[in-house]
């Protein structure tokens, strides 16, 4: 059985991080998106990766295995990327891996139109890439 998928704005997304310790934002974008800057303590599982031949982004092949290995079940995770559409998605692929309490960015970061982002909203950003919050040393940490 998949759980409905809560949709909130960057500023819901940022008192569910306040107001719950067991929360954390998973940011889908890719890892270069992620290294320019992101939401102050996420952490970064892209859902797709730029393809440097084609140009184009391309399904990352172990998403569900590092989100798997990293993400706790029973805890909460706002999700994000760019604009809401790729997190969205993220958060379909979450809910069949059995994942109940998740929220999908609405505008992301950048924002889309309708909804401002977190960073034109001017919520805390980081662009802090080390252990444990790099998509590289999370799959690194997965695949053992």
């Amino acid at each position: 059985m998949t759980m409905a998928i809560e949709q909130t704005t960057p500023e819901g997304a940022q008192e569910i991080l306040q107001n719950n310790s067991d929360a954390t934002y998973v940011d889908v974008r890719s890892i270069p998106e992620f290294t320019a800057g992101h939401a102050e303590g996420a952490i970064n599982i892209p859902l797709l990766h730029m393809n440097p031949e084609t140009g184009s982004m391309e399904p990352n092949p172990d998403f569900a295995q590092v989100a798997s290995a990293t993400l706790k079940p029973e805890r909460t995770y706002v999700v994000g990327c760019k604009m809401g559409g790729r997190s969205q998605r993220a958060c379909e692929l979450l809910s069949m891996l059995g994942y109940q309490s998740l929220y999908n960015i609405d505008g992301g970061f950048s924002g889309n139109g309708q909804q401002q982002g977190w960073q034109e909203l001017g919520l805390p950003t980081s662009t802090d890439n080390s252990d444990g919050v790099s998509y590289e040393s999370l799959k690194a940490k997965s695949s053992t």
